[in-house]
């Protein structure tokens, strides 16, 4: 590995004041000012270098809060960090998320470089189509236009008609002009945007490792164990998680759900990471959350976020075949001309 130049450590007073901005978003999620300790000197030092790099770092919301808190620039759902990797000015795109959110990036902003910091940071649905898989599907239902879930890899992207996210599918498939509609990769997706959409859904056996690990008793006992709880779940969740939320949607929309509701108490049927996030960002509420973990998620840290930062290796740079990438984007722009701003 080639010497690099590394970003130097903060003085004293540097740290004692990254160490003070850390425990106020901290504290809510209980952390002590020694938690915080062992933290701030590499908080520190990625937020120095990235400026330095005029880099930005977007990061999902299932991040851990370190990531959130410490060192984001952006925090939002798929959708939202499709919109905001556009809108950046930075030179660099650093993605504390996963693979397929990386090459969203780089198909958005072919002109940047973005990195993503660890190469174990995958997606189960992704992993679970392939480019073959939709020409198969082509094959079998002609002239059915294709909708791929935001988690899918650039190449998969390439084959299909529109990308959607759990944020504005039922829009985009209820306005499309035909009446059966192929939606991949998610399974339990597919099957709760049937009855929203009023259309036939052909769809695929994949299916998201976190999701797939909530089911209808335990939103059962949920509310029963907690009086007055109002039950948000993902549309990745099984369509019988589902029938028993009182709001289903993505997490941007659980997000704006919580912060405009009058309720006190809510339980988020997703990644933990939510649950977190929002403990921290709105007062006066009793978020609960689940224990369940996306392993790729947590594949990104402090320590990987900021060997990237200073000693980028060649595989940690997210590059598209200009073919694939084209395709790709197609069915990216296709989504942002067919979704409202309420859908965002």
């Amino acid at each position: 590995m080639k010497t690099v130049a590394f970003s130097p450590s903060p003085t004293k007073t540097q740290l004692e004041q990254e160490i003070d901005r850390l425990y106020q978003k901290f504290k809510s999620l209980n952390w002590t000012k020694e938690q915080c300790e062992l933290i701030a000197p590499l908080t520190w030092k990625i937020n120095r270098k990235k400026e330095e790099l005029n880099a930005v770092i977007l990061a999902h919301s299932y991040q851990m809060p370190q990531i959130i808190f410490g060192i984001a620039d952006y925090v939002g759902d798929s959708y939202g960090l499709s919109r905001q990797a556009m809108d950046t000015q930075a030179e660099t795109i650093v993605f504390c998320g996963v693979e397929f959110m990386a090459e969203t990036a780089k198909i958005l902003n072919p002109e940047k470089r973005v990195l993503i910091p660890s190469l174990e940071a995958g997606c189960s649905l992704a992993e679970g189509i392939t480019p073959e898989d939709i020409r198969e599907l082509r094959e079998k239902y002609p002239n059915t236009p294709v909708a791929c879930y935001v988690n899918t890899s650039a190449a998969v992207k390439a084959e299909c008609d529109v990308c959607v996210t759990s944020a504005n599918a039922v829009e985009i498939i209820k306005n499309w002009d035909s009446d059966r509609f192929i939606f991949v990769p998610d399974k339990h997706m597919m099957s709760n945007l049937g009855p929203l959409t009023g259309k036939e859904i052909v769809g695929w056996n994949a299916e998201c490792i976190v999701h797939n690990q909530f089911t209808k008793e335990q939103v059962q006992q949920l509310r029963l164990d907690n009086e007055g709880i109002i039950i948000l779940a993902h549309t990745e969740c099984d369509p019988s998680v589902v029938l028993e939320a009182d709001f289903v949607g993505s997490t941007g929309g659980m997000i704006k759900y919580v912060k405009s509701s009058h309720a006190e108490k809510f339980a988020l049927i997703t990644e933990c990471g939510l649950a977190e996030r929002l403990k921290v960002e709105i007062s006066g509420k009793e978020i609960f959350g689940s224990c369940v973990l996306c392993p790729y998620m947590k594949k990104i840290n402090l320590e990987n976020t900021l060997q990237v930062l200073n000693s980028p290796q060649p595989e940690h740079e997210i590059n598209v075949p200009p073919d694939i990438a084209n395709r790709a984007k197609a069915a990216l722009d296709k989504m942002f001309e067919m979704t409202t701003e309420g859908d965002k």
